[in-house]
C-alpha cells in the first residue's frame, strides 16, 4: 500500500495537459490542441535516420500525421516517444496503435522521457516495447470530461470492453486495464513501476 501511495502524483504543474479520453471522435482542428481551457503545441515528429522522435499531446488526427509521415519517411522502423502526457481522442490514439502495429515499428520511451494515459495505449503499438532509464509511465481512470466516468460504470458495460479487447490485441493483459482504473482518478497519475511494466508486459524487453 505505501509503495502505491508514493507512486501516485497529483496533476499539478502537467494537469492542464490532461483531457478525459474520447472514445468518438473530437471536434477539435489539428490546430493546436485546448486542453482545460489552455493551448498546447501540437504533436511533433522528428524523423533521424530510421526513427522518428514523437511528443506532445495525440489528437483526432494522430493516424493521418503517422500516415504522412511514414510516407514521407519509408525507411522509418523505430519511434521514440519523448514526452507524451495524453490525448483528446482515445479511438484515434487506438487506431493509431494499431497502425504503428501494423507497419511493423518498434517502439521506445526516452530515457528520462514521460508516456502518461493515451501515450501509453500509443507506446503499445509497438511490436518490440522498450523503456530508457528513468522514463516514466503513467495511467489513471479515465472520464470523457462530462458525467461519464469508468468509477461510474457497471463491470459489464460494453465501453470496458472497447479497452480490455485492444490491450489483448496489443498482448497486454486484461488485468492491465482493471489495474489502471483503480490505480489513480482521472485527475491523478500513477506512475508504475519498472516491476509492474514488465508484469503487465507493457514492456517487451
Amino acid at each position: 500500500m505505501e509503495k502505491k501511495k508514493c507512486n501516485l502524483v497529483v496533476l499539478s504543474r502537467f494537469s492542464y495537459l490532461f483531457i478525459a479520453v474520447f472514445l468518438t471522435a473530437c471536434a477539435e482542428t489539428a490546430i493546436n490542441k485546448k486542453i482545460d481551457n489552455t493551448i498546447v503545441d501540437d504533436l511533433t515528429m522528428e524523423v533521424k535516420e530510421n526513427t522518428v522522435f514523437l511528443s506532445g499531446v495525440l489528437g483526432s488526427d494522430l493516424v493521418q500525421q503517422l500516415s504522412e509521415m511514414v510516407r514521407n519517411n519509408p525507411n522509418v522502423t523505430d519511434m521514440v516517444l519523448v514526452d507524451v502526457p495524453g490525448s483528446v481522442d482515445q479511438q484515434a490514439t487506438m487506431e493509431g496503435a494499431r497502425l504503428i502495429r501494423r507497419l511493423g515499428l518498434n517502439t521506445h520511451i526516452a530515457s528520462t522521457g514521460y508516456v502518461l494515459s493515451g501515450g501509453v495505449d500509443l507506446f503499445l503499438g509497438g511490436v518490440k516495447r522498450s523503456i530508457g532509464a528513468g522514463a516514466g509511465v503513467g495511467v489513471h481512470a479515465w472520464s470523457d470530461g462530462t458525467k461519464v466516468k469508468a468509477a461510474n460504470l457497471n463491470e459489464a458495460d460494453p465501453i470496458h470492453a472497447t479497452y480490455v479487447n485492444f490491450y489483448l490485441e496489443m498482448g497486454v493483459p486484461e488485468r492491465f486495464y482493471w489495474f489502471s482504473l483503480d490505480a489513480a482518478p482521472a485527475d491523478r497519475v500513477y506512475f508504475l513501476s519498472p516491476e509492474e511494466v514488465y508484469d503487465f508486459d507493457l514492456a517487451t524487453e
